[in-house]
């Protein structure tokens, strides 16, 4: 099996609920997503999509994907993509850094090689540990009155899970919070995600007035130094994110004690393949362990469920449905969703059926 041709769109994804706030105002309208489709020499096409949440959440932004593609892409001709752990070798030299800009190639190439095996992607990544994954849900950045309006009405609809956006005005964020945590049910539980909003002084500052609250901290800090000052004299968990992106990075987490958990970006560590590798290592080492991405919709939300899926039970937090996120679609199936759960749909590779005609014409095309 040789790669024979590969393609790019450009598809933007508005969401549904209007703009999703983080703090310090920022905010995105929508998804900016790549989608990559790989053929084989015998007809078999593999999809992967990349989609970061604006350039101010990652060291990543949708105009960088759309020129690295093209730069990437003629070397891929010809190779086997089935041969994972070499084309990764291959991206990496042919074009140093930026894993946000391969991501998306990587795993249209996972699923080229699982839909030649005639197996779920699930199956290649380790097998299936359930059959679906708990969702969380977000409440994002506002007034008091409307975080906790929403949280109400997110458990309302069946979920258990919520992460609260803070990282603003700390004594703000107290409050938000605090109500947050009254208007739903205890057991509830509760993810405070600063997005690394903080120093560790007001981090700080926040933990100690929340003592009586039942949450996990989630990257507080920008840097894993600055994290682990905060986790010295928290009593609660914590989970990094930001912090996670490389196996270097999610080693030296490890080293230090930083973290109790780890959520695990696909385009931020460069595809599946790294994604993977983390994964199982972190697994290993003892971590809880949440797989998703910066956004996208049917292809990447696919890619998210069999890798979380195929994660122990016992080590996944939880899981997000994106593609419940957006307005448009880009498959006619999606990873079904039943209540505030998630599983993978049926079918080799990663189980949906793209539609290239709700994707417009490719903006780049090679081979054939």
């Amino acid at each position: 099996m040789r790669i024979e041709t590969i393609k790019a769109y450009h598809v933007v994804q508005p969401f549904v609920d209007g703009p999703y706030r983080m703090s310090k105002g920022r905010e995105a309208d929508a998804f900016d997503a790549v989608i990559v489709a790989i053929t084989a020499d015998g007809g078999l096409t593999g999809w992967g999509e990349m989609a970061p949440l604006g350039n101010f959440y990652s060291a990543a932004f949708p105009a960088g994907t759309r020129a690295g593609v093209p730069e990437i892409a003629p070397h891929l001709i010809g190779h086997d993509p089935r041969g994972l752990a070499s084309i990764g070798r291959l991206m990496d030299t042919v074009f140093k850094g930026h894993p946000y800009i391969k991501s998306a190639l990587d795993m249209a190439c996972w699923d080229l090689a699982a839909r030649a095996a005639n197996v779920p992607l699930v199956t290649l990544l380790g097998g299936k540990e359930s059959d679906t994954a708990e969702l969380y849900k977000v409440v994002t950045h506002g007034s008091v009155d409307a975080m906790a309006a929403l949280a109400k009405r997110i458990v309302k609809d069946g979920f258990h899970r919520l992460q609260v956006k803070v990282g603003g005005n700390v004594h703000d964020d107290i409050e938000r919070v605090t109500a947050v945590a009254a208007s739903v049910p205890k057991g509830t539980v509760i993810f405070c995600d600063a997005n690394a909003g903080w120093t560790p002084y007001q981090a700080r500052q926040f933990a100690d007035a929340t003592r009586a609250i039942d949450y996990t901290f989630e990257q507080p800090c920008t840097t894993i130094d600055e994290n682990m000052s905060v986790r010295r004299m928290l009593d609660k968990p914590m989970v990094l994110d930001e912090s996670v992106t490389s196996l270097e990075a999610m080693l030296e987490i490890h080293r230090l004690g930083a973290a109790d958990g780890l959520t695990l970006k696909i385009s931020r560590l460069g595809g599946v393949t790294k994604t993977r590798l983390i994964r199982d290592v972190a697994v290993d080492l003892g971590f809880m362990i949440t797989v998703e991405d910066t956004g996208g919709a049917e292809i990447d939300t696919s890619a998210m469920a069999h890798l979380s899926l195929s994660t122990p039970e016992e080590r996944r937090l939880h899981a997000i449905a994106f593609h419940e996120w957006v307005t448009v679609r880009t498959a006619s199936n999606k990873p079904p969703v039943t209540g505030s759960r998630m599983g993978i749909p049926d079918g080799p590779g990663l189980g949906i059926d793209v539609v290239p005609d709700l994707l417009g014409a490719p903006f780049f095309e090679i081979g054939g």
